[in-house]
């Protein structure tokens, strides 16, 4: 591999790029003819034929958002001393997607300020993780808030009919309204529902914003505003990110331009799995991330698979399909992600360096990382505002929902092979190639043998190649241990495949990388996780229970997926999640040994 070149290095760009000297020449020509053709006015005046030509450019509102929100900053300082003065131990936030991940990256980054509430974000339909939740609080001292763009998206419906009926148990119905606020659009059925329900405060969105462009909006300011956080600093460091990617900037001293065209060029190019690698004191900025990428331009049989929460490796594990990006806080660095960074670099592996000044910087980088966005979809030729492939997964959902409604039950599946407490599920195509990889005739289907569980999951791995990517999608509680032993599986299969590898806990995944999964490249090798519910609970007002629902999604996930001709084969355990991890993990590490 040659050796990297630096290019446009310094505070102009607000970033380094170190690249293989083919790439940062094609990358500079992008950049160039951006600015010949006058591209960023183009987008500044929401022309939609940047993109497809479609409705892009009624979508474009976050362009404008950092001013108009600071102009009535005001308001979350008044919404910031209410909240103080209620004396909240803690917020509950009930959100999906958009709505949800911004805050928990403030969440993490941040911490409560002094007399402020911890804000906890629930953005999942997992009974044992709701269950979890509503230990930790206590209504009485909690302040819910609902946050829904659309105020119809099924799993925070759902949150809000059980955390409003637990509340009216313990606190009454006037106690209950006074502890509950909603995030939504203008108009929306869940603004009518708190309205009618004598909500504590009713917050706006702006429709001309989609859900994961809606981070400096009250999606993600009002929570903001409940931490204690300084949100005018917030969004003054946005707003200077604006005027830097303004429609006049010079286009090689444009930071969201810059960094889209290093996306861009080099997933046209097939380094497509953006490996993200952010200090610790702002890790959580990899799930928001990844939404951000995968969302937007995983569509139509291209874009950028986001690869978040990998450890840093030996750079020989490492293919050509990869661009690394190092968000480096400079006030709290990581001496062992500098060298891992520097190791990458001298390997010839292209990496983007963003620095950080402090935590606050993140409004910075939430505007830059729209513009970036946006630009790479331009590049890459689609419409980085749509989600088709998202809302096929919802129709495939509310058909199963609707036919448990009906009939009291899912329709009944059986697998084709089942083993040590593990049963394995698939579509008939991919039940039939890996049968006949894994050597199982059709008496062997249905079977329970150890060694044949072993030899469909190693003829599952072996379908993985240079350029493809593994992916873990868990539909248990997303727990630090589950999460601990899920990062070991996904690991070994790096280590042993050489292949990038992604990590996603369902529903929430549903909502964010989802989408590149079943619209984006088709070079992901995917297993699902599903499990038995120890415990379920019931929705309020509803015949199905959140287990139901949790078990709908996961099937309509991997319907849509075998539609799309994915290579995917799905795990069942039983009740006992953790030792059914625990099994899947050491069967998945025997058959990579072979």
């Amino acid at each position: 591999m040659p050796s990297p070149v630096a290019s446009n290095r310094g505070p102009s760009a607000g970033l380094t790029r170190t690249l293989p000297p083919e790439l940062a020449a094609e990358v500079d020509a992008e950049i160039g003819r951006w600015g010949a053709q006058r591209r960023m006015r183009r987008l500044w005046s929401r022309d939609a034929s940047l993109w497809t030509g479609t409705d892009e450019g009624r979508w474009l509102g976050w362009l404008g958002i950092a001013g108009y929100q600071l102009a009535r900053a005001e308001r979350f300082r008044e919404l910031a001393e209410d909240v103080r003065r209620a004396g909240f131990a803690h917020a509950l936030l009930l959100g999906m997607g958009g709505s949800s991940l911004c805050p928990e990256v403030l969440a993490r980054t941040f911490g409560p300020a002094p007399g402020h509430p911890e804000l906890l974000v629930l953005d999942s339909t997992d009974p044992g993780q709701i269950a979890a939740f509503e230990r930790r609080v206590d209504p009485a001292r909690t302040l819910f808030i609902v946050s829904s763009k659309s105020g119809t998206t099924l799993e925070p419906d759902i949150l809000l009919r059980h955390f409003l009926a637990r509340a009216r148990e313990a606190l009454g119905e006037e106690g209950a309204r006074e502890r509950f606020i909603a995030i939504t659009d203008p108009g929306s059925m869940l603004e009518t529902a708190a309205q009618a329900g004598g909500f504590r405060q009713v917050c706006h969105g702006v429709p001309e914003i989609g859900g994961r462009y809606s981070a400096l909006s009250d999606f993600g300011m009002v929570p903001a505003a409940v931490l204690g956080l300084d949100v005018a600093r917030l969004l003054e460091r946005a707003r200077d990110a604006s005027q830097a990617c303004g429609p006049d900037s010079p286009a090689r001293e444009n930071p969201g331009l810059v960094l889209g065209a290093v996306l861009g060029v080099l997933g046209k190019a097939g380094r497509d799995k953006v490996t993200l690698v952010a200090s610790p004191g702002i890790a959580g900025l990899g799930a928001w991330l990844e939404q951000l990428l995968a969302e937007s331009t995983g569509k139509q049989g291209t874009g950028l698979i986001p690869v978040d929460g990998e450890r840093a490796g030996d750079p020989r594990l490492y293919g050509a399909d990869r661009l690394f990006v190092y968000l480096r806080l400079a006030s709290e660095p990581d001496p062992d992600q500098d060298a891992a960074i520097q190791a990458l670099e001298r390997a010839g592996q292209p990496v983007v360096l963003i620095p950080l000044a402090d935590h606050y910087d993140l409004g910075r980088e939430l505007f830059r990382w729209e513009m970036a966005t946006a630009v790479a979809g331009a590049i890459l030729g689609i419409n980085p505002f749509d989600q088709p492939d998202v809302e096929a997964s919802k129709v495939a959902t509310r058909e199963l929902t609707s036919a448990y409604e009906k009939d009291g039950a899912l329709p009944s599946e059986k697998p084709f092979l089942a083993s040590g407490g593990i049963a394995l599920f698939a579509d008939p195509a991919n039940a039939a190639e890996l049968g006949a990889r894994a050597g199982l005739g059709a008496a062997a289907a249905g079977g329970s043998g150890a060694g044949d569980l072993k030899r469909v999951l190693r003829a599952h791995l072996d379908r993985l190649a240079a350029g493809d990517y593994f992916a873990a999608l868990a539909y248990v509680e997303m727990s630090e241990a589950n999460h601990a032993e899920l990062q070991r599986l996904r690991h070994a299969v790096r280590d042993a495949r050489r292949v990038a590898t992604c990590l996603g806990f369902g529903p929430r995944f549903l909502h964010s990388t989802g989408q590149a999964y079943k619209g984006g490249p088709n070079t992901g090798v995917f297993l699902q996780i599903t499990c038995d519910d120890a415990r379920d609970l019931p929705v309020p007002g509803r015949r199905y229970s959140f287990g139901v629902v949790k078990a709908a999604q996961a099937r309509g996930d991997f319907q849509v997926l075998a539609e799309r001709g994915r290579r995917a084969l799905r795990a069942h355990l039983g009740s006992d999640v953790p030792a059914g991890l625990a099994r899947l993990r050491e069967a998945v590490e025997s058959a990579l040994r072979g």
